[in-house]
Parts: C-alpha cells; sequence; structure tokens
C-alpha cells in the first residue's frame, strides 16, 4: 500500500466538461486528495464485484502504433478475449486503440486522446451506456449489456504514473457528478460529445491499482453493467506512483473499449 493524490471533481453549481485534446479548455474542478492506494495484485479481484479484474493475454501485436493492424487484429484479439471472461453472447469493440502517454514522454498529446487521464472519471454514464448499447443492438433485445475497458501497459516496469482503480463497492451513487465529455479530433473533424461521470471525493473509497504491468497482462474494467446485482462502474484515473524510481521508463498504454450483449 501506498499513499497517493487522487484528483478528484469539486462540486461548483455548474456542469464540469473537458476536452479529449484542448485541455487548455477543459472546465474541471480538480482538488488533490491524499488517498491510500492498494496493490491490487494481494487481492482476488473479480469483474463483477470490484469492478476490475487482472487478465493474461499475449497479442499478436508487433507494432502498437500500427492502426491498421489494431483495426485487423487487436479488436477480434479483445473481443474474444472479454467474451471468454465474462460469458456474453457478444462483445463488440467499439472504438480503435486509444495510445496514451504520460507527460515525461514527451508524447502526451501528440496524438488524439493520448494524455495520461488525470481527473477521477467514468467514461461514459447510464444515459450515454443506454445510447451507445441501443445502437450497437440494432434492433435486437438484450437481457443485459455491458461496457468494458482493457487497459495494458506498454512500456517496460515500473510504471510511472499507473490507473488507479476504485473498488465499485466503495462508490455511492452521490459521489458521481454528470459531466460532458467532448472529443475534438486533431484532424479538424466536427467536435462530438457525450455525458460521463467524474468523481467527487469520499474517504470511503478503496482505490487499487496493478504495480509493475507486463505486456501479457491487462486490467479489465467496466464503465457501465444493466445489472443492478453486478459492479455497475468503477471511477479511475492516472496517478504519479510516489514510489516509482526517478529513473522509471515513462509510461506508454493502450486501451480498448467494448460493449457486451446476453441477447433476449
Amino acid at each position: 500500500m501506498r499513499e497517493a493524490l487522487i484528483a478528484y471533481v469539486e462540486r461548483d453549481g455548474t456542469r464540469p466538461y473537458y476536452y479529449a485534446n484542448a485541455h487548455e479548455k477543459d472546465c474541471v474542478p480538480v482538488a488533490l486528495h491524499p488517498m491510500p492506494v492498494h496493490d491490487a495484485r494481494q487481492i482476488d479481484a473479480h469483474i463483477d464485484r470490484e469492478g476490475f479484474q487482472l487478465v493474461r493475454h499475449t497479442s499478436a501485436i508487433t507494432d502498437w502504433t500500427d492502426r491498421n493492424a489494431l483495426a485487423a487484429i487487436h479488436r477480434a484479439e479483445v473481443a474474444a478475449l472479454i467474451k471468454d471472461v465474462i460469458g456474453a453472447d457478444e462483445v463488440q469493440v467499439t472504438a480503435p486503440g486509444i495510445l496514451r502517454f504520460s507527460e515525461k514522454s514527451g508524447k502526451a498529446g501528440s496524438t488524439d486522446n493520448s494524455h495520461p487521464a488525470r481527473f477521477a472519471h467514468v467514461d461514459i454514464n447510464d444515459v450515454t451506456a443506454a445510447q451507445f448499447a441501443q445502437r450497437g443492438a440494432g434492433g435486437r433485445k438484450f437481457t443485459r449489456c455491458a461496457a468494458y475497458n482493457l487497459w495494458r501497459a506498454l512500456s517496460p516496469a515500473p510504471q510511472d504514473v499507473p490507473l488507479a482503480l476504485c473498488d465499485a463497492r466503495s462508490v455511492a451513487d452521490a459521489d458521481l457528478i454528470v459531466a460532458q465529455a467532448i472529443f475534438d479530433p486533431v484532424d479538424g473533424s466536427p467536435e462530438w460529445s457525450f455525458e460521463s461521470w467524474v468523481a467527487a471525493h469520499n474517504p470511503a473509497h478503496r482505490w487499487y491499482f496493478y504495480p509493475d504491468l507486463r505486456i501479457d497482462e491487462a486490467v479489465l474494467f467496466k464503465t457501465n453493467d444493466s445489472d443492478p446485482a453486478r459492479a455497475h462502474c468503477i471511477p479511475h484515473v492516472a496517478f504519479d506512483d510516489p514510489l516509482a524510481p526517478a529513473d522509471a521508463p515513462p509510461r506508454v498504454s493502450i486501451e480498448m473499449r467494448a460493449t457486451a450483449y446476453w441477447w433476449a
């Protein structure tokens, strides 16, 4: 366990909004709170209980910057992996891989949405999750749908800016603040946006991270679930590991997003 500064969002009476790239335009009042961050390797976390889980996976990808290979190979790999772990009828990988770089790398901001996520958030809220699920279902009826992220560190251990994951059982509904996520593509395409959640501080939150991740490991975590009997969603955030050595390699990671369906 270590104590780290977790960036929470303060309530100021307005709806926060933030951009994928132009962070100078963000309106997110952040406050740093020291919180215990526990070693998730010491617990047997489960995707439907804590809301996250470590999975083993060796990818056929050798160049993680090859967008064509990610589309042709890795999307299918991720869909098959998630389906195997959770037992869904179908898994749709809904976005190309999002490469992120810690600031020390000098590459943060070099591609779309490539900054580490520096305040506690959930990528989508219930409204957006329902919209995305209906769109992906294409008129088919389902008994359950759930949204997942698969997060993999591509840089060698130790990671200087790991991903902290908040145990879903420690998150109250009142901790989640509706926000607007705005995608402003670097190629000049039109902006688009959707509702998400950012997280307010609650001392009851239980934070975890996986230290020293290897390339054949990935963290599966949940951003929404229509089944109220299971973990609903988890706030997550990039944080500076206070115990990382000064010469730790800058973190490079890839995030894949998916929606799973159980058909009626």
